[in-house]
This record gives structure tokens, sequence and C-alpha cells, in this order.
């Protein structure tokens, strides 16, 4: 399953990276979209900022709950058992 996250993620870098040479070529900057579409890359960078401080307390509530009862769960599976 990795592999198949990594290989996905290594498409989208190079897919991107193309489609930002392409949109370059033709002298259109992540500053001109972002203005056309209405923003400023101060105001993506709070709402980055305001999603993570939502997120964060969120994920580490969840992990604190999580985490326990996949232990148990590991901690009690039988010698050898595998899906």
């Amino acid at each position: 399953m990795i592999q198949h996250v990594l290989s996905t993620l290594v498409k989208f870098f190079i897919g991107a990276v193309a489609v930002g040479a392409l949109l370059n070529a033709f002298d259109i900057t992540a500053e001109q979209v972002l203005q056309d579409v209405g923003f400023t890359p101060e105001a993506v960078l709070a709402f980055v900022r305001d999603g993570i401080g939502w997120a964060l307390p969120h994920f580490l509530l969840g992990a604190m709950v999580l985490i326990p009862i996949w232990l148990v769960i590991f901690l009690l599976k039988p010698p050898g058992f595998r899906r």
C-alpha cells in the first residue's frame, strides 16, 4: 500500500512540475492566478494556519484514543497471525 501512495505522490509531483513549467512558459505566475480568484499569498497561508490550528488538536485527541486500542488489539493477536 505504501508503494501505491508513494507512486501516486511522485506522479502528482511530476505532473505539477510539468504544468507549472508550461504555465511559466506563458508567463503565468502563482501570484497572478491567486489574484484572479481573489486571494493573496498571505490569505492562503492564513487559511492553512487556521486549518492546521483546528485539525491538530482533533488529530491528537483521536490518536490518544485510537493508539491504545490498536496496541491492545496488536498485543492480543495470536502468534503468527497474518491476513
